[in-house]
C-alpha cells in the first residue's frame, strides 16, 4: 500500500500511470492498447502533458505484463474496454522476443550473481584457513620459544 510520502517521491511518469489506471481498467489488465491511444487520453484528458503522457505510455507498454499479454491476445482496445484493431503475427512475435531477452539477462545476472557469491565464499574459506594456520605457527612458536 502506497503512503502519501511515497506518491510524493513517485516520479512523475509513475504518478501518471497510476492515474491511468485507476481512471481507465485496461491499463490496469494491461490489455493491448489501440494504436494512436494517446490521442484519446489526450482528448479525454487535455490538461495531461503530451510528453509526460508518452513517456508513460512507453514505461507501460514495455512492461512485462503488457508484453505478455500483447504475446496472447489477439484484439487492441481503446480506453472503454472495445476492440477497435488487431493485434498482428509480428507484433506477438515481437513481444515474445522482448520477453525471451529479458528470461535471458535475468538469467545471465543470476547466474554472474551466484558465480560472485561463490567466489565471495571461497574467499572467506581461505582467509579462515589462513588465520588458522597463523594461529597454529604463533602456537607451536610460543612452545618451542626460549623465553
Amino acid at each position: 500500500m502506497k503512503t502519501e510520502s511515497n506518491t510524493a517521491t513517485a516520479s512523475p511518469v509513475r504518478v501518471l500511470l497510476k492515474s491511468l489506471q485507476d481512471t481507465f481498467p485496461v491499463f490496469r489488465s494491461c490489455a493491448p492498447l489501440a494504436i494512436g491511444i494517446d490521442k484519446e487520453i489526450l482528448a479525454r484528458l487535455p490538461e495531461t502533458d503530451r510528453k509526460l503522457l508518452r513517456a508513460t505510455l512507453g514505461m507501460h507498454t514495455k512492461s512485462s505484463s503488457y508484453l505478455r499479454q500483447l504475446e496472447k491476445v489477439n484484439v487492441r482496445v481503446n480506453l472503454d474496454g472495445n476492440a477497435v484493431g488487431e493485434v498482428t503475427e509480428l507484433q506477438r512475435k515481437h513481444a515474445a522476443g522482448l520477453l525471451q531477452e529479458r528470461a535471458r539477462k535475468v538469467k545471465e545476472l543470476q547466474a554472474a550473481q551466484r558465480e560472485q557469491e561463490r567466489k565471495a565464499r571461497q574467499e572467506a574459506e581461505l582467509a579462515e584457513a589462513a588465520k588458522k594456520q597463523a594461529e597454529k605457527l604463533n602456537q607451536l612458536v610460543s612452545k618451542f620459544s626460549r623465553n
